[in-house]
């Protein structure tokens, strides 16, 4: 009975250890992301670590690369900047958006978890084909 217990239950287990939730140290160490499921099954990702939260100003950093005006005074922290990824198949997610504050643009994204302290982001214009991936590390607190 136990080993049928074990059995059922190990396959849960195993994705949960390979989930993309967590927080996430990005490929340049200026950020942490926190990916997160919604209640609508897609994922999400927003700021939650600056390694530099202060502006040469010594006030907290803001989307000032915002291509709306309104949003430019919102703090980076906290800044929602991943939206409507979603699970495909075998640590594999797509059909997202990433926004690059640095930039103010975003691009579509798809991620592939190679293990589960290494992730792949891919974000693009267009084809997939044509953009650039970076490596995410998890983020062991």
């Amino acid at each position: 009975m136990l080993i049928r217990s074990i059995l059922v239950f190990l396959p849960s287990l195993l994705f949960s250890q390979t989930e993309i939730c967590g927080k996430w140290l990005e490929e340049q160490k200026k950020s942490h992301i926190e990916i997160y499921k919604t209640q609508e099954d897609i994922y999400e990702g927003k700021i939650v670590w600056l390694a530099e939260p202060l502006d040469e100003n010594k006030n907290l950093k803001k989307d000032k690369e915002n291509p709306d005006p309104k949003l430019r005074e919102q703090p980076l922290n906290g800044l929602i900047i991943i939206k409507d990824l979603k699970y495909l198949n075998d640590n594999e997610w797509g059909d997202g958006k990433i926004y690059d504050a640095r930039s103010g643009k975003t691009y579509s994204l798809n991620a592939t978890l190679k293990d589960e302290n290494k992730l792949f982001m891919r974000g693009y214009i267009g084809f997939s084909f044509i953009g650039k991936t970076t490596s995410w590390t998890r983020v062991i607190e």
